[in-house]
């Protein structure tokens, strides 16, 4: 099999080479998906530069990165049905704590972590669902129905944040997005009731002016560090934060009081560690969104195997208006 692969930290054109590996078997429970597309997010890119807190080196001597793709399974291990043969799938936790993950032509995973692609929803979706979907997902509905509910989302624009806004939207909540320049276009398109500058000196206010003056019951939190004292200003006695990240600071301090005196519960997400129970949920409201038409996922650039270290460099640049695929097969 084709893969792209690193051995050591450092910038993606210096470390990531393409290479040639046997393609493996499946073991018992595994299946082999033969990949069309791999989703490169933040997290990837963090882990390749050796950004991630107390790493020094790679915790293999080769690591083919990416934990999201999608293909079709094309071989099974012992105890995996046969009519698992020749189904489209997405994958999670591709490269979560295993050398090998998504961006190369094949995968051995263990049969559950490729999921059924819905019928109708192509492979490019399919490699947005892991990371991205899952999140959103959680995030959204992590605490329970949203309906006749306000949802606020921090970064309405990313991919997460767009991703948000859909199901929010779709799960029956009025939508509060944060954005800025052409990304608030691109949150008002998705759906959001009211976008605001997140870049405005009086946005508590202002969120709470767009929803009547009502705080608001859950908050979807792409930058905890940034933006904790307007979460706390805004949110609902009993509501929750969905925290899925704080890169502008990672040790955040919290005004506890008004946390406190409002009972607010801080649910902190790392999609990796999602017990099954909630995963499978998570999964279910991706499928059913996506069959009612109700979730698009925006993808912003393609880039052929050869040149996933440049879709790497389109990550570390932000701004982006969707997500960044890797063609495998290409």
């Amino acid at each position: 099999m084709k893969c792209i692969q690193y051995s050591r930290f450092g910038p993606a054109a210096d470390v990531l080479t393409l290479a040639e590996l046997p393609t493996p078997d499946p073991a018992a429970g595994e299946v082999l998906v033969e990949l069309s597309y791999s989703g490169v997010n933040p997290s990837d890119v963090k882990a390749r530069g050796g950004t991630r807190p107390g790493a020094t080196k790679p915790p293999f001597d080769q690591i083919v990165p990416h934990s999201d793709g999608a293909g079709r399974i094309v071989a099974i291990g012992d105890g995996v049905p046969a009519d698992r043969i020749g189904q489209r799938v997405w994958i999670w936790n591709g490269q979560w704590q295993r050398p090998f993950g998504t961006a190369a032509t094949h995968i051995c995973l263990p049969s559950d972590q490729a999921v059924d692609l819905p019928d109708g929803v192509s492979e490019q979706t399919g490699a947005v669902l892991g990371i991205p979907g899952l999140t959103a997902a959680q995030a959204v509905f992590g605490g329970g129905a949203v309906a006749g509910q306000t949802v606020l989302v921090q970064g309405g624009a990313g991919t997460v944040g767009l991703l948000a806004v859909q199901l929010a939207k779709w799960g029956g909540a009025r939508v509060i997005a944060t954005a800025h320049g052409a990304g608030m276009e691109r949150a008002e398109a998705a759906g959001a009731d009211a976008v605001l500058d997140y870049t405005a000196p009086d946005l508590g206010e202002a969120i709470l002016n767009a929803n009547e003056g009502a705080p608001v019951e859950r908050i979807v939190e792409v930058e905890l560090g940034q933006n904790i004292d307007t979460d706390a200003q805004v949110i609902a006695p009993n509501g929750s934060i969905a925290v899925y990240g704080s890169a502008r600071n990672m040790t955040p301090t919290l005004p506890f009081g008004p946390l406190l005196f409002k009972a607010v519960t801080l649910d902190v997400l790392l999609i990796y560690l999602l017990p099954k129970a909630e995963r499978d949920a998570a999964i279910a409201y991706l499928h059913d969104a996506l069959s009612e038409g109700a979730l698009t996922c925006p993808i912003a650039q393609v880039f052929p195997l050869a040149r996933t270290a440049a879709a790497h460099e389109a990550v570390e640049r932000g701004g982006r208006d969707g997500a960044v695929l890797v063609e495998v097969q290409a």
